[in-house]
């Protein structure tokens, strides 16, 4: 049996020239209408290179924001207006200018996960993928401040051996997810590969088999022959893991690590959206310009 609310996105995805993009954190349902899914950079850069004059961003704020930076002659919209993101919420531009004054010399290493205005006071951003790659980037000599996962940092720390000056921020998410629960799945299960997000804290890090992104984890399971795997990251991905993998298990370590904001998307709000035009994102093109610039110098190393 169709589904009338599908029946009218579809439609008015056409009416408007829209393409509909889907973080791996979101509803099931959601990913399942959407054009792309994926993780927020590889979207932007999907939605940059599109052939539409609407982009419907299915994931959190700051997303949204990097999207309008790279497609500056498209429309992009969020179905819910409130689905921020709590670490991108643990730092200001304010409170980065603050602590850049006390390294005056430090090279700023911002993660995506992060504001367009934070984002702009930043020399580079990085990904989860290729933060160490961009870590590497900078000569061995120079001071780096590391924003805003303290987590993420940790890891790229200790996979090349370098300090860094971190920001006290983390994902609640991930953070959700304890050594203790992972140490009893692994007795559960000892046949299981496990597979963690680098925004976990070092501790389950450090009990993993592979630590990967959500598109890493995504390839990870789809080329690895085991067929159980125990998951570290937002539980949203679970359905994209099943889906493109039936023939295997996936078992997350907490039910948890649930990210709250990442859920308030719904298909009843993308109709909306879709109907209303509603919720325009748009960065003020000074923060912008700042911004694509750290933004272009991580695209141009990878």
């Amino acid at each position: 049996m169709s589904d009338p609310i599908v029946e009218r996105i579809f439609e008015l995805k056409k009416k408007h020239n829209a393409i509909i993009l889907s973080h791996n954190y979101q509803r099931g349902e959601i990913q399942d209408i959407a054009d792309f899914v994926g993780d927020s950079l590889g979207l932007s850069q999907q939605a940059a290179k599109a052939d539409a004059d609407l982009i419907v961003f299915c994931g959190v704020h700051f997303m949204a924001e990097t999207a309008a930076i790279l497609c500056k002659n498209k429309t992009v919209i969020m179905p819910d207006e409130h689905a921020g993101c709590p670490m991108a919420a643990m730092i200001t531009a304010r409170e980065l200018r603050e602590k850049k004054k006390l390294y005056p010399n430090a090279k700023v290493v911002c993660y995506v996960n992060s504001t367009a205005a934070v984002k702009a006071e930043s020399d580079i951003c990085c990904t989860s993928s290729n933060a160490t790659k961009i870590v590497s980037s900078i000569p061995e000599d120079e001071d780096i401040l590391f924003v805003p996962d303290k987590s993420l940092g940790a890891y790229v720390s200790s996979c090349l051996n370098r300090k860094m000056i971190f920001w006290d921020g983390y994902c609640p998410s991930h953070h959700r997810i304890l050594a203790e629960q992972l140490v009893k799945l692994k007795s559960e299960h000892p046949k299981a590969k496990v597979v963690v997000h680098p925004e976990c804290t070092p501790d389950v890090i450090s009990l993993a088999d592979h630590v990967a992104s959500t598109t890493g984890i995504i390839k990870y399971a789809g080329s690895n022959n085991t067929k159980e795997f125990i998951i570290g990251t937002e539980i949203g991905i679970l359905h994209r893991l099943r889906k493109e993998n039936p023939d295997k298990t996936f078992i997350p370590i907490t039910p948890l690590s649930d990210c709250p904001n990442m859920k308030l998307n719904t298909l009843e709000k993308v109709m909306w959206s879709l109907e209303d035009i509603q919720y325009v994102i748009t960065v003020p093109e000074e923060i912008a310009t700042e911004a694509r610039q750290a933004i272009q110098k991580m695209l141009d190393l990878s």
